[in-house]
């Protein structure tokens, strides 16, 4: 990591991510503080599956891990352990911003685990745990961010203000095995599209990206994929590649992006398209069941094929 102390991207800016005391979120955080960003590294260290049993909250691990390595490459940061998808815990993450260094720019939402299991295997519990921490724990950072700009906007210092959402490519095709996963990542996609339309008049841009990168939740279960190279090739599942994308979308320079999709892996970004209409029939009147199955087979006959089911990401 090169030392912040130069002016870069996001010189002056504030940045609060989640889930940043390992993987993507760790790669975020230190590649913030590279372009001068001051960032807030939440993470409530917890283990794999999001059990309890590594949780170390404020009181250390990944996270004061995190600052401690931008605060020797000469950046700023402070440690958060709030478990963010609760009212207080959110509430307390962008207070912390708040109070800390008196502003907020950029929320990138990237907190998440697995608990991965056939429909038919799949419990409850593990459905509510996966969408609490994947889609609440998305939305309640963003309601209480969007609290503030718009109390900014109101009070006449309209921010430039940024959110990256992380969604997944199991979110944009769906993955087998990933039912609550899946279920949460689209989720995020929707949120994203509607907070954006709803924030825009505050100043505020928000994003998503679907990321594939070598991380906690991917390198078990796609061990061959995500393994690093053993020679100095590139290491196209770093999860340092897809940060620069998420600095510049957390960045002033990404003005007038908002409401946008973007996959991000090795060296590739790609723009997604989302649900567009495809092959159309308009009868005019009320079709019969039998009319509306023979209607629909055409139609799907002159219809792109559903892309790939994808894996964890």
């Amino acid at each position: 990591m090169t030392s912040a102390a130069a002016p870069g991207l996001c010189a002056g800016r504030v940045v609060v991510i989640t889930g940043a005391g390992r993987g993507l979120g760790r790669a975020h955080a230190r590649a913030y503080a590279a372009e001068g960003a001051r960032v807030v590294v939440n993470d409530l260290g917890v283990a794999a599956d999001g059990s309890a049993a590594a949780a170390t909250g404020d009181a250390g691990g990944p996270a004061h891990e995190v600052v401690e390595e931008i605060r020797a490459a000469g950046g700023e940061a402070i440690a958060h352990g709030g478990d963010i998808a609760t009212s207080e815990g959110a509430a307390s993450l962008i207070r912390t911003a708040l109070d800390t260094y008196g502003r907020l720019d950029t929320l990138v939402n990237n907190a998440g685990f697995l608990r991965d299991r056939m429909l038919v295997n799949l419990d409850e519990d593990a459905w509510d745990a996966v969408l609490r921490v994947h889609l609440k724990g998305h939305f309640l950072p963003l309601k209480y961010a969007g609290t503030h700009w718009r109390a900014e906007a109101k009070a006449g210092r309209t921010p430039h203000a940024c959110v990256v959402n992380t969604s997944s490519g199991a979110g944009l095709l769906g993955s087998v095995g990933q039912g609550n996963y899946s279920a949460a990542k689209a989720g995020i996609l929707g949120l994203t599209l509607v907070a954006a339309a709803e924030l825009a008049p505050y100043g505020v841009r928000v994003n998503a990206i679907a990321p594939a990168a070598r991380t906690r939740m991917t390198e078990q279960t796609f061990a061959d994929t995500m393994a690093a190279p053993e020679d100095d090739n590139f290491d196209a599942m770093a999860p340092e590649n897809v940060s620069p994308l998420v600095v510049w979308l957390g960045s002033t320079a990404s003005a007038g992006v908002t409401g946008r999709v973007f996959e991000a892996e090795a060296g590739r970004i790609t723009v997604m398209e989302g649900w567009r209409p495809g092959p159309t029939a308009d009868k005019g009147a009320r079709w019969t069941p039998a009319q509306a199955g023979e209607t629909a087979l055409k139609l799907l006959a002159e219809a792109e094929a559903p892309g790939a089911v994808y894996g964890a990401r």
